[in-house]
């Protein structure tokens, strides 16, 4: 009579423990995750003074070689800040100022929440 062999696999689960925090508190913890670079600050700032860019322009206003540029704007571009669009051969990238005016939003009510204790309820240690 032949064998019959029964191989048990344990499943492992993963859980990813920002599973364990609200939509809007990972939203914010990854636009500041993107916004943690000076350069990405500079790239924010100067496509705020323009209304669309061309990544060369880009390149040619930081002290960094063009494909550092298109590395923080692949970053920047990942969590929806800024928006590319193809054109022939050039990449034209604007601001999503619909995202930042809700992040804004967010980053507002987050620093009055966490400053509203005033300043008689600061820890003493």
């Amino acid at each position: 009579m032949p064998y019959v062999y029964v191989i048990i696999i344990p499943l492992v689960v993963t859980y990813s423990k920002t599973a364990a925090f609200t939509a809007e508190q990972q939203q914010l913890a990854r636009v500041a995750k993107a916004l943690a670079h000076p350069a990405r600050i500079a790239i924010i700032q100067f496509l705020a003074s323009k209304t669309t860019c061309i990544s060369g322009d880009i390149a040619a206003e930081l002290p960094l070689a063009r494909t550092t540029v298109t590395q923080h704007l692949q970053e920047l571009k990942a969590v929806d800040l800024i928006r590319g669009e193809i054109e022939g051969v050039t990449v034209c990238y604007c601001l999503n100022t619909e995202l930042l005016h809700r992040v804004q939003q967010q980053f507002s009510a987050f620093f009055i929440e966490a400053t509203s204790g005033g300043p008689d309820t600061t820890c003493v240690c």
